[in-house]
């Protein structure tokens, strides 16, 4: 069985699933039965400067049948006076020596502020502090979270602040509301920082009640933007993450990244590790099924290293980061082909549909007797009647004309209906880089382009 346990910065823990910072770590009852279930640490809901909530302030994405792909969430920092906080923290590390107990805070941008929560928080005798610049909302507005992390001049300063004073590991909460998340995490990095973490929320409005024309969730009549969390924003979280991942100063500091966004099952976990996380957090999967989900978060992650021979998390850790190509280092040479397998496919024909309408016309349709079914001459809406079923065409992909989009493959409902082939393309091997430095005229000029194309057989249809 594989070793799931991790040292974090010096912070170690059984294995490496924490609850994020957020309503499943309000209290010291809530984080005591999370590790009686199993979770290996918990970052304990932002503590600092005095706040009131309001109602009514979880928002909801629901799409496709699937509750909660989403939540939008306008709720802020721990409104529990903060020696309770303090209280519960010291009594939960002491009862779990074992655990990480990291705690977030936040506080107004002055030095004195911050050396006074550092202080109280190590009294506690926690395991390291979490720096929250993240929050989207509400906080944002006072100068902290987002307006802290969206200004990497801000991020250092602070950052610097807190290490002139702290003794525990500190961790640099970034914000993904950037149009990039490294000179913030630079910025961190050359204030001397011990790790990082990422994302926070993305600032978002979740929905407009068509009803009553309110902004959801209403709070009174009146509604506006939250942190964005959730399955739906794991791409986006993966994206950032690989961009610290690949990123030379990153690299080189050495210092680990907790990674969380969309984290909802061991997969999503896995894909994380293999990113460059080495903890991974979790918030929204919980707020929808409960602590209990670690059961299967660590069975699942370990089953799968156990099968890929991976021994220790450290094994997993940044292994994909290596696939991480711009668009100029793709090799243009590549084809792949869509093949579908007819005695998988269900001749919902959604594959015919996506291509002709919106991809490049090259599935046709057959019909029983092996003619070519002329296009748009299929009525597609007979398609859920029962008396259709028998005379539904099949679909077929003409090869020749394909350009391996994947499109067909995305839309359809069937796994393994249709697979991407490879299929030698007959030209060299070369990269948009490598064209355009030997041929620049390529990239500026349609006729140098239609020459190129001529040359080594690339046909447009």
């Amino acid at each position: 069985m594989a070793d799931l346990s991790i040292n974090f910065a010096g912070i170690k823990s059984p294995n490496p699933f924490w609850l994020a910072s957020a309503p499943p770590t309000n209290s010291g009852a809530q984080i005591h039965r999370a590790f009686e279930y199993g979770w290996g640490g918990a970052v304990w809901k932002t503590i600092g400067a005095p706040v009131l909530n309001v109602s009514n302030r979880y928002g909801a994405w629901h799409y496709g049948g699937q509750k909660m792909l989403a939540i939008n969430n306008v709720e802020l920092i721990s409104d529990r006076p903060l020696e309770v906080n303090l209280r519960e923290i010291r009594d939960v590390k002491r009862n779990w020596p074992d655990r990480a107990v990291i705690v977030s805070a936040m506080v107004e941008s002055t030095p004195e502020a911050w050396r006074d929560i550092i202080l109280k928080i190590e009294d506690t005798g926690a395991d390291g502090i979490e720096l929250n610049y993240g929050c989207p909302h509400g906080m944002s507005e006072r100068g902290m979270g987002s307006a802290v992390g969206q200004v990497p001049e801000y991020c250092q300063q602070i950052t610097q602040w807190v290490m002139d004073v702290a003794k525990i590991p500190v961790i640099v909460k970034l914000t993904p509301n950037v149009a990039s998340v490294v000179p913030p995490a630079r910025a961190a990095l050359a204030a001397g920082a011990n790790a990082l973490s990422l994302i926070n929320t993305i600032n978002s409005i979740i929905g407009i009640d068509l009803d009553t024309l309110e902004i959801t969730p209403s709070i009174g009549g009146k509604g506006g933007h939250g942190g964005y969390a959730g399955p739906a924003v794991k791409p986006i979280a993966l994206n950032l993450l690989s961009s610290l991942g690949v990123d030379p100063v990153v690299k080189q500091s050495g210092v680990p990244i907790s990674g969380m966004g969309g984290i909802s099952t061991w997969r999503d976990a896995a894909e994380f590790l293999l990113l460059g996380a080495t903890s991974l957090q979790v918030c929204t999967a919980v707020m929808h099924y409960g602590y209990r989900i670690i059961e299967d978060l660590t069975d699942g992650l370990n089953a799968w290293m156990d099968a890929k021979g991976f021994k220790t998390i450290a094994d997993v850790v940044g292994k994909s980061l290596p696939r991480i190509s711009d668009f100029k280092d793709f090799d243009l040479s590549f084809r792949a082909v869509a093949r579908i397998d007819p005695d998988k496919c269900i001749r919902c024909n959604l594959c015919y549909v996506a291509c002709n309408d919106t991809a490049h016309q090259c599935i046709d349709l057959v019909d029983a007797s092996g003619n070519l079914v002329q296009p748009y001459s299929y009525d597609v809406r007979s398609n859920g009647k029962h008396e259709a079923v028998s005379t539904r065409p099949q679909p077929v992909v003409r090869e020749e004309d394909c350009v391996g989009c994947r499109l067909c493959h995305n839309v359809c409902p069937v796994d393994g209906c249709i697979e991407m082939v490879e299929l030698p393309s007959g030209r060299p091997s070369i990269t948009w880089d490598e064209l355009t430095k030997a041929r620049p005229e390529v990239g500026t000029d349609w006729e140098a382009m239609k020459r190129y194309r001529e040359e080594v057989g690339i046909e447009i249809h």
